[in-house]
């Protein structure tokens, strides 16, 4: 007995000690929330920063993320990981908690963005080279699909005469377990199942020439492809596919350019607010007002430039537009019930990205020539910050980790 009992006790002192360990390791080391963090891209130096937007501070530094020249970035429904789609193929999971790499693969020669699955368990990225779409669990990068965009038909054939590898673009996540993107050389666009055991792909055909890009809406209904090849958008209804792809906005594309085309908008970059789309006029200096309902253009608003992002603010009350170069050191603001023009705004050269804190009080405008990120109120659009960041681009806040198509 007095063996025994001496065992129970040495093993309640063990325990009590493992707690009190615990417990000073908590207070040496506080803990950090995801809510109001976020990832800045410093495209120049394959770097990237770990920011805190409530505080307005930078956490930490992390590099060797490859070419970030066009990166994009996608979070876990935690809001613990952030993975970063480089340019130059490289998927990589970040920990924003631990500040550091956790796992990196290099899945293609070329990438042009990705998307997480409904359910967080999948990431997909869309390749230029060699084209195609590959989908990796999202806890260890293990390639789990490899989706082939090989052209079978006539439409397209390398010199040799062998069968052309479209290049993908537009992927993004929808409703019921799927991703939906386009195919640039065969003009299609397909939606990729995987919410049954085996992924079942379904295709759409002849939907527009050169497919350059795609959005999808907030709720995950519409998929609407831009046009390089002709005028006009390219609308999937994800509620009713035996609908086929329409044509919408048949006066808005490239083929109808008024001035030169410095930069095709991101059609990411579209503001959807109450009953309208607030989207770039590509090659005018003007703002497309769309009507959700119809899907017909009911005004322009006169702007300073061409048009790049066209962003709402959360509440939906202002419109935030930054410009294609040479006239890209400046924002303007607008109203969305009157299309009045509220403030123009020049926080230097090169504004490239803005991103809105979740409810919406402060917006952060990357100014990449100035090595500067500036934080602006949206109620007063006033300047209240500028945080040093090298050749700053993309701006990611984890509470897209939330959003449909982010």
């Amino acid at each position: 007995m007095a063996t025994a009992l001496s065992i129970f006790v040495s093993a309640c002192s063990q325990s009590s000690i493992t707690a009190q360990q615990k417990d000073e390791q908590l207070t040496t080391s506080p803990l950090r929330a995801t809510g109001d963090l976020g990832v800045v891209i410093e495209r120049a130096t394959s770097q990237v920063q770990i920011v805190n937007h409530t505080h307005n501070t930078m956490l930490s530094e992390i590099d060797g993320l490859g070419d970030l020249s066009h990166a994009s970035i996608v979070y876990s429904r935690d809001e613990r990981y952030a993975y970063v789609f480089g340019r130059d193929g490289g998927l990589t999971k970040i920990d924003i908690l631990k500040d550091k790499i956790d796992k990196r693969v290099m899945q293609s020669g070329n990438s042009i963005g990705g998307a997480i699955s409904q359910d967080g368990k999948l990431i997909a990225v869309s390749n230029y080279t060699p084209g195609g779409v590959k989908v990796f669990n999202s806890d260890t990068l293990e390639l789990v699909a490899t989706i082939d965009s090989t052209i079978l038909t006539n439409k397209a054939k390398n010199d040799d005469g062998s069968p052309v590898r479209s290049k993908v673009v537009g992927l993004v996540d929808a409703p019921g377990q799927k991703f939906v993107f386009s195919l640039f050389d065969s003009h299609e666009i397909w939606i990729a199942d995987f919410s049954k055991p085996k992924m079942e792909l379904t295709k759409f055909e002849d939907i527009g020439l050169f497919p350059y890009d795609a959005l999808i809406s907030p709720d995950g209904r519409f998929y609407i492809a831009g046009l390089f090849g002709e005028d006009g958008l390219a609308k999937l209804d994800l509620w009713h596919l035996e609908k086929g792809v329409q044509r919408i906005l048949p006066n808005y594309g490239k083929g109808d350019k008024k001035l030169p085309v410095y930069k095709m908008p991101h059609l990411e970059g579209w503001a959807m607010a109450g009953d309208y789309a607030f989207l770039p006029a590509v090659g005018k200096h003007s703002v497309l007002v769309v009507d959700t309902n119809t899907w017909l253009q009911v005004a322009e608003i006169p702007a300073h430039s061409q048009p790049i992002f066209v962003m709402a603010q959360p509440d939906n009350r202002q419109i935030w537009v930054n410009f294609a170069f040479p006239d890209n050191n400046t924002i303007q603001v607008f109203n969305t019930e009157t299309f009045e023009l509220v403030k123009t705004l020049t926080p230097g050269p090169a504004v490239l990205h803005m991103e809105f804190t979740p409810r919406g009080e402060n917006v952060w405008i990357s100014v990449r020539d100035s090595n500067e990120v500036h934080v602006y109120d949206t109620a007063t659009q006033t300047l209240i910050d500028k945080l040093p960041v090298k050749s700053p681009s993309g701006i990611f806040f984890t509470n897209r980790a939330h959003q449909i198509g982010l």
